[in-house]
């Protein structure tokens, strides 16, 4: 039966489309803009310009869902043979390959169009990043570490806000570049425990795999590196007490997801995964207070 007798028609269909593009579930696109934001308040030592803030606000929303489109593409024969996903659109028909295909070019299209208003050395850089959202979903079939990939993807803005605000890429960019990518190793492998069984049976390869019973350890691991490397960061940066009391409540936050995956249960993994939220905003506070510009 052709699947495409299956779909609704006019506006009916806008939900599958918001909900391909992950519109629906926010906890993405806030993983992705934290780390943009630290990396703005960085790079402008305070406040940055609010036409820059705009355009890499607007640009994580548009990359964000261009990459949930592309995942979606690489996975639809995967997707309905595991639980989590088996009812998104692309795996049940409700939208077609092509359209998917078409929504994705349209948004990255979007998304290059804001950069152009920043300067070339962006423009170049975001070449990469294109390249990194799109192949990153076809790693796992390949890699264990597919989770290295998104964490290079999710962290690439970091340089390209340096690049967009200083023309240049310090090496403080590069210490937040490096733990934002231990930061989404851990997180995102926290998010494929809720998945290994299914990815187990259909062969999707993820660090939760990989790692096996040792994905505490080394979950542990890599957030301590993520804070590791942004005290070094602080330290390079001359950042005051806001930015440690920050980095100390992100600290908390590791600890509690901890506690969550400790029994390794799906529903718990999911809540130690979408507690990353709160690691990337109290980090961000801590930032945008230390930095806050002060009169004379």
């Amino acid at each position: 039966m052709d699947r495409s007798l299956m779909r609704p028609t006019g506006l009916a269909r806008l939900p599958d489309f918001l909900h391909l593009m992950r519109l629906d579930r926010p906890i993405g696109t806030w993983l992705l803009m934290w780390p943009t934001l630290w990396a703005l308040w960085v790079a402008a030592a305070g406040i940055p310009d609010r036409r820059v803030l705009l355009i890499f606000i607007v640009g994580v929303y548009l990359m964000r869902a261009a990459g949930c489109v592309v995942n979606d593409y690489a996975d639809r024969h995967f997707d309905g043979h595991v639980k989590r996903t088996r009812n998104r659109p692309l795996a049940t028909g409700r939208i077609g390959e092509g359209e998917a295909k078409a929504l994705f070019a349209t948004l990255v299209t979007a998304a290059f169009v804001l950069v152009w208003f920043t300067n070339l050395f962006t423009v170049l850089l975001s070449l990469v990043g294109v390249a990194l959202a799109f192949i990153y979903p076809f790693m796992k079939r390949y890699t264990h570490l597919p989770q290295l990939f998104l964490g290079a993807a999710f962290s690439w803005a970091i340089p390209m806000a340096f690049g967009a605000v200083l023309g240049t890429i310090p090496v403080e960019a590069w210490l937040l570049f490096a733990a934002n990518v231990a930061w989404t190793v851990a997180y995102d492998t926290e998010y494929a425990m809720v998945d290994r069984d299914d990815d187990l049976k259909v062969g999707i390869k993820s660090t939760a795999v990989l790692f096996g019973r040792a994905d505490r350890l080394m979950i542990g691991a890599l957030q301590g590196l993520t804070l590791a490397l942004l005290a070094w960061a602080g330290v390079r940066l001359a950042l005051g007490g806001f930015f440690w009391l920050g980095l100390c409540a992100m600290a908390a936050t590791f600890l509690w997801q901890q506690w969550l995956i400790r029994h390794r249960e799906r529903e718990r993994c999911f809540q130690a995964f979408l507690n990353n939220h709160w690691s990337g905003l109290l980090v961000f506070a801590g930032l945008a207070l230390a930095l806050w510009p002060t009169a004379g």
